[in-house]
């Protein structure tokens, strides 16, 4: 019994790589698992996979800590909530030396649910922006981002429908 607790608690253990660490295929099961419902129990996910949920318990927290898992959340369906919102995406090119100030101030803002770093032709920040209307998303783009040092252009795109908005699956 000994060796077994001793070969478990090795196998949980998540071992770094680049920065990184290395999940296996349980990990990555718990995480599936999660993805589809943060709010299911230890228990529930444990009996899905085969498993003791203290098993589960020890994985999620060991993912936890490492960083893997860095909060739980809700994704709102603003429509259905009763919000009528405009959503953009802002392609913003800027001096290079700024490029980073930019992005970190962008991604300050409360309006902007995303922020990106773009290197194709030229350095640019990609950014998902949620207003509630065009009125208060030009006066974002003119009080806000046109004003920014080392901005260059500003290029947005209103996004007209959603097809698929998920977080990345595992």
């Amino acid at each position: 019994m000994k060796n077994l607790k001793a070969f478990l608690s090795q196998a949980i253990d998540l071992k770094a790589k680049d920065g990184g660490v290395v999940l296996d295929d349980l990990d990555k099961a718990i995480l599936r698992a999660l993805q589809k419902n943060a709010r299911q129990s230890y228990t529930e996910i444990g009996r899905s996979l085969n498993l003791a949920h203290s098993t589960i318990y020890d994985r999620i927290k060991k993912m936890e800590n490492h960083g893997v898992i860095r909060r739980y959340t809700i994704m709102v369906e603003p429509k259905k909530a009763g919000l009528k919102l405009l959503t953009a995406v802002m392609t913003v090119v800027t001096e290079p030396k700024e490029s980073e100030r930019v992005a970190e101030q962008l991604a300050d803002h409360p309006d902007v649910s995303e922020v990106y770093t773009s290197l194709s032709e030229e350095l640019s920040i990609i950014a998902k922006v949620v207003a509630e209307d065009q009125e208060s998303l030009h006066a974002f783009i003119s009080n806000v981002v046109a004003p920014l040092p080392g901005v260059l252009r500003i290029r947005t795109a209103i996004i007209t429908r959603k097809h698929k908005e998920e977080n990345m699956s595992i």
